[in-house]
């Protein structure tokens, strides 16, 4: 760090950028499967109601609204040997690999339709408990892990190209299992890779808790109380902002994950390997385009370029819908959706340890996972609102669960849900943040300055050390 502050490197171990690409990968397969999959899986393959399945997700809703915000007050609070974040990852997850694969084996009979409703509740319930645990530590690492836009864009860079290899996994196994017959019955290849995965990942999870990084000098600072916690992340106003837009954007890009699986089944009507085309396109582009975007959102800032990535995704949606009705023409705009999510996945959790350093030079306190918490509160809201509304509209123009093939009516409804709704949101959001104002000189100047009370907290802690005989 120079002698006026401004300006100063940081070096973040390659083993801990890793061991958060990995924390980010392990979890993401089993969130993004679990999640994404889980609506067909029962609608389609296990014969539930469309209407039990929208009501299972706004009431899996309500708990998110509870636990969210409490687990990130817990672990906010936690001082341990390990850290306030890494005893949570190490000890949580073999339970969350546990209750990953319990998600596909049902305790009840399928035809039990109000059975199947309480066990499809439950288990979203259970395995949501250890995703919120987990998730928010991989939420929080990057602006806990550091301070510049540099090398927080370098460790978010980690997690995105590791976890986008986990996405585009999470992904094609499942389409690739459970779409392109359409019989009802459960390919026993896919229950076995579910096993396979939730071990597997676990595994990965558990080893990356011994490579991971934080800030231990964070452990002696007195935490607020459960309610001070709650009001002043609501006074943060460029954290409320965001999160207006970050709502927005999740109804979109959950309706796109869950409604993937219909628009191959249903719409493309293909089958085998070709069912792996439509994503491989998007995340072959995702993946090109990411260091593009570190290094863009370096030279122009990270609001700028995520807004640019939320406009051209917009655009490109609503061009989907006219264009995707065939493999052969949806390869364009397949390609471009690619690109723009390259952005987004990159830049939120960029833009996200802004907003929590923004709290930092205003209470002097590091909170990451109760902004998690609270972020939790907004974000599984708009996951269970956007499953319930893709349901909705695709019922509403006539799609029919049980029948093999679906009329044009029905085609189209999907069409309408995937391409144009999630259009209006995203495009919504890049609105939104153009009132984001955690942006331009005098933002990096309250950034230096905030590198510097970092080392006078370090100094403290080693000071503390050394008073309890520890070095």
């Amino acid at each position: 760090m120079n002698s006026n502050n401004e300006t100063f490197e940081e070096y973040i171990p390659r083993k801990s950028k890793l061991a958060f690409g990995a924390l980010n990968a392990g979890n993401g397969v089993l969130s993004g499967i679990a999640f994404s999959t889980i609506t067909f899986y029962y609608n389609v393959k296990l014969g539930l109601a469309a209407g039990f399945v929208a009501l299972a997700w706004l009431l899996f809703a309500i708990w998110n609204t509870i636990n969210d915000p409490l687990f990130g007050y817990l672990q906010d609070r936690t001082k341990s040997k390990y850290g306030r974040r890494i005893p949570y990852v190490r000890f949580g997850a073999p339970i969350i690999g546990i209750l990953f694969i319990i998600c596909w084996f049902p305790f009840v009979d399928r035809t039990d339709e109000f059975g199947l409703f309480l066990n499809l509740l439950i288990v979203l319930l259970l395995f949501d408990t250890l995703f919120t645990i987990i998730g928010l530590i991989g939420f929080s690492l990057p602006a806990e892990m550091a301070i510049t836009q540099k090398a927080r864009t370098e460790v978010v860079t980690y997690g995105v190209v590791l976890g986008g290899l986990a996405l585009i996994f999470s992904f094609i196994i499942p389409v690739f299992l459970l779409t392109g017959d359409k019989s009802t019955k459960v390919n026993p290849m896919f229950l076995i890779a579910m096993i396979f995965i939730g071990i597997i990942c676990a595994f990965i999870i558990f080893i990356s808790s011994f490579f991971l990084k934080e800030n231990l000098y964070t452990q002696l600072e007195e935490p607020l109380g459960f309610k001070d916690t709650i009001k002043e992340t609501i006074k943060n106003k460029p954290f409320l902002r965001y999160e207006i837009s970050n709502f927005s954007f999740l109804l979109a890009q959950t309706i796109f994950t869950t409604g993937i699986f219909y628009y191959i089944d249903y719409v493309l009507n293909i089958s085998g390997y070709l069912t792996m085309v439509p994503l491989l396109l998007v995340f072959l582009m995702a993946f090109i385009f990411t260091p593009i975007f570190a290094k863009l959102s370096g030279k122009y800032g990270l609001k700028k370029v995520y807004i640019f990535g939320l406009a051209f995704t917009g655009i490109i949606s609503i061009s989907f819908f006219f264009l995707g009705w065939s493999l052969l023409t949806a390869i364009i705009p397949l390609l471009l959706l690619g690109i723009g999510f390259s952005a987004l996945l990159l830049l939120r959790p960029a833009i996200m340890a802004d907003v929590i350093d923004f709290d930092e030079t205003r209470t002097g306190k590091r909170r990451e996972t109760s902004y998690g918490g609270m972020n939790a509160v907004i974000e599984k809201p708009a996951v269970s609102i956007a499953n319930w509304m893709f349901l909705f509209v695709i019922v509403y123009f006539g799609f029919q669960a049980k029948a093999q093939t679906q009329g044009f009516q029905a085609k189209m409804g999907i069409m309408v849900a995937l391409t144009l709704i999630p259009a209006i949101f995203v495009l919504f959001s890049a609105f939104i943040m153009k009132f984001f104002p955690l942006d331009g000189p005098e933002w990096n100047k309250q950034k230096s300055e905030l590198k510097r009370i970092h080392y006078e907290k370090e100094k403290e802690y080693i000071k503390h050390l050394k008073e309890q005989g520890k070095i």
